[in-house]
């Protein structure tokens, strides 16, 4: 038969399988580009500051996407817990985004203003402390790590080249924002950041 003659000659059916995919992606991802909804940032949607972008590479960095989310799904069981689900527009200036698939730990895409900075720290340090319950690690070195905001405006040039609007002025700004802040004060202005900014808001 035709598809034995395929499967035994493994180029041609690697070849053929790309074909597939390559196809299938055009087909599923070209067509959202022309829709505004999720190329353009959705209300009240700004590109992270300095100290949240270095606290989003410390987040990415220490691998916490392998535990949490980033997207609230249309479903009721999410929406009860998290809030509004997830919209396109909320992630045009994450590169990568975080939308991740795994929850050991809460999703996150609504964290921001929930608790205090300093609830925060204290969990980040020992989330024990706060959570008895919690397996999550405590980060207790992103308290002693300092920033030198030395490769920030270089990060924020190569974010605008790919769409991101910062402007000159932010970026020459941007080391002093940084400059002298802990990793820890960076990772959770990251997180205090990540809420919705819709009409009805969290």
């Amino acid at each position: 038969m035709k598809h034995e003659a395929v499967e035994r000659k493994s180029w041609l059916m690697g070849t053929l399988i790309a074909v597939v995919i390559s196809v299938a992606g055009l087909v599923e991802i070209v067509p959202l580009y022309s829709q505004g909804s999720v190329v353009q940032p959705a209300p009240g949607i700004q590109p992270y500051a300095p100290l949240a972008l270095e606290g989003r590479d410390v987040y990415v960095r220490e691998g916490c996407y392998n535990c949490h989310s980033q997207m609230v799904r249309p479903l009721r069981g999410d929406t009860e817990r998290y809030g509004h689900y997830s919209l396109a527009g909320e992630s045009v200036y994450d590169h990568p985004f975080q939308f991740g698939s795994k929850r050991t730990g809460p999703d996150l895409a609504r964290v921001g203003g929930r608790y205090s900075d300093e609830w925060q720290r204290i969990h980040l340090k020992n989330p024990r402390d706060v959570v008895p319950e919690s397996n999550m690690p405590g980060f207790p070195w992103l308290e002693k790590n300092k920033l030198d905001g030395g490769d920030i405006e270089a990060k924020m040039h190569a974010l605008r080249m790919i769409g991101v609007p910062y402007t000159d002025a932010q970026i020459s700004a941007a080391r002093e924002q940084v400059e002298g802040h802990t990793e820890m004060e960076a990772l959770i202005a990251y997180l205090q950041g990540l809420k919705y900014h819709g009409e009805s808001g969290l």
